[in-house]
């Protein structure tokens, strides 16, 4: 799967992902470091990626947008750091790929995984 790791993910997450076999690029190294949130999801939509940042206003920009992409994977963990991202996305896996595949906002908490399917207001 190829992902967009939002400013606020730290850069060694990319190293981790990419040994799961992903295709990854951070916000940071890519001219979108002082982007909007907007163009952000704009440019995870083009480049076929799935955006993993801590920032819920992804959730709702998506959620009123009537698209499937980009999905979006917003982590809220007690204590983010690259390894328990990691291994939170690791461990969710499972339940997790083929709704982001399909398009979906995913929240991943500590003990919780929430999917919800987009669009989530089709536009008329």
């Amino acid at each position: 799967m190829n992902f967009l790791l939002n400013m606020n993910m730290p850069r060694t997450l990319v190293a981790c992902l990419v040994a799961q076999g992903h295709q990854v690029r951070h916000a940071g190294d890519v001219g979108l470091a002082t982007a909007s949130d907007t163009a952000i999801v704009d440019d995870a939509r083009r480049h076929g990626e799935v955006i993993i940042t801590h920032d819920l206003d992804y959730g709702h920009l998506l959620a009123f947008s009537g698209e499937r992409t980009p999905s979006v994977i917003i982590l809220r963990l007690a204590r983010p750091s690259a390894r328990s991202i990691t291994k939170s996305v690791v461990n969710a896996w499972d339940q997790i790929a083929t709704a982001l595949q399909q398009g979906a906002i995913v929240i991943v908490e500590d003990t919780t995984i929430r999917v919800r399917n987009l669009p989530i207001i089709p536009l008329q």
